[in-house]
């Protein structure tokens, strides 16, 4: 370990690293060091990479006098000699995140939350940042690109996008760059000092139904195939992929109650099973009688359809099943229901809208928030109280005439 010296258009130092492991391609030639973690494949060409060592220097320019540059070279070798030293490499953040970044992740988190990752840094990220070497980020440019994407999305033509959906991005770039920190990309996380926008609870306006138009929609379905499933989610709250990843060995009739352990969700098109990301998702839901006498009656029915085909009634199939015996996929459920209320003559919402109209139906019943927030899954009691603040002012003047009642003279 060693570094020198030398004056050009400014002063300058070069330190030498000394002999580096790294992989390199040999189709593409691009090389990939070693702190970004091993890589299996090139993950521009995919070919497979040979494993070299090679001697890396490091060059530090822009210094007014000799003695500035002096005293930074001291602080380099002394940062090598302890292993804290950052690399100065000027690789442009399009290659971290596709090169490095992704690939080093991939078998670390689920399938849709990689899927996610990669939308952001491909729509969104890379065409406005993805130039700028990593080591020039800063947190106003992040705030630019936040900016734009709310004034007008990530490309030309896009409609704006939402503020929730800019602080996803966000989180996904902050993630990318807390993963530079730690493998000495860089001494610190430009995202720390960006400035995402606020939550402001649903960006879009809440749609629901109100009791009387949700009575009539269950009654219009009466004798539909798929009633039980609408009946289960207009009675518990429940997402649609948790109510389209039942098994019946999750649903007890005899209690009235179902266990929430695993959620139908979408990679693309395709779908799997899952299981719930928080530890209040995973959680145990009362049924009311209606609702255990129509999944009673749908399993019933499921037996025989078992026995038509000649197969065994399994205990551990989807709850929900067409009549062929496949699940529902979860798109198609969401056409089908459109297309229902529409023929009930009922205000268009979305499916997602049942499990808003079940909330905001409870609490105005006079349920207890933190009853509403666990029977839905929330985090806490403050994300119910967040999304469905709209029914609080007659909670609140329901409040006052009680207290005044009990308390004013007559």
């Amino acid at each position: 370990m060693r570094g020198h010296i030398k004056k050009r258009s400014t002063w300058q130092f070069v330190v030498d690293l000394g002999p580096q492991p790294f992989q390199r391609c040999p189709t593409c030639r691009k090389r990939y060091w070693a702190e970004g973690g091993r890589l299996h494949a090139c993950p521009r060409c995919h070919g497979p990479l040979e494993d070299r060592v090679e001697r890396r220097q490091e060059f530090h320019t822009g210094y007014k006098s000799k003695r500035e540059a002096e005293e930074e070279l001291a602080k380099v070798l002394g940062s090598v000699a302890s292993g804290v030293h950052i690399d100065a490499s000027k690789m442009p953040l399009a290659d971290f995140l596709r090169s490095e970044w992704l690939p080093a992740i991939r078998a670390t988190i689920r399938p849709t939350t990689y899927s996610s990752y990669e939308c952001h840094v491909e729509r969104h990220i890379i065409p406005t940042l993805g130039r700028l070497p990593l080591n020039k980020i800063t947190g106003a440019h992040l705030n630019v690109l936040y900016a734009k994407l709310l004034a007008k999305g990530g490309d030309e033509g896009e409609r704006p996008i939402s503020p929730s959906t800019v602080r996803r991005i966000h989180a996904t770039l902050h993630r990318a760059l807390k993963d530079a920190v730690r493998w000495n990309r860089i001494p610190r996380n430009p995202a720390d000092s960006a400035d995402p926008p606020r939550a402001i609870g649903f960006d879009r306006e809440m749609k629901i139904w109100r009791a009387d138009e949700l009575k009539a929609f269950l009654v219009s379905q009466r004798e539909s195939r798929i009633y039980p499933l609408w009946l289960t989610l207009a009675t518990t709250g429940m997402r649609r992929g948790e109510a389209l990843g039942l098994t019946w060995d999750d649903v007890d009739l005899e209690t009235g109650r179902l266990s929430v352990t695993k959620t139908r969700v979408l990679n693309g098109y395709e779908t799997l099973l899952s299981t719930p990301k928080t530890k209040k998702g995973r959680r145990l839901i009362a049924l009311d009688p209606t609702t255990t006498a129509a999944l009673r009656k749908f399993r019933t029915q499921q037996k025989k359809e078992c026995l038509a085909r000649g197969e065994s009634f399994d205990e551990k199939k989807v709850v929900f099943l067409r009549e062929d015996g496949k699940p529902y996929h979860p798109e198609r459920v969401s056409r089908v229901f459109y297309r229902t209320a529409k023929k009930a003559g009922l205000p268009r919402i979305r499916l997602h809208d049942l499990r808003h109209t079940y909330a905001t139906l409870a609490l105005v019943a006079g349920v207890h928030p933190k009853v509403v927030s666990e029977r839905l899954g929330h985090a806490n009691i403050g994300i119910t109280l967040d999304c469905y603040s709209h029914c609080l002012p007659a909670l609140s003047e329901d409040a006052a005439s009680r207290v005044a009642a009990l308390v004013l003279p007559d």
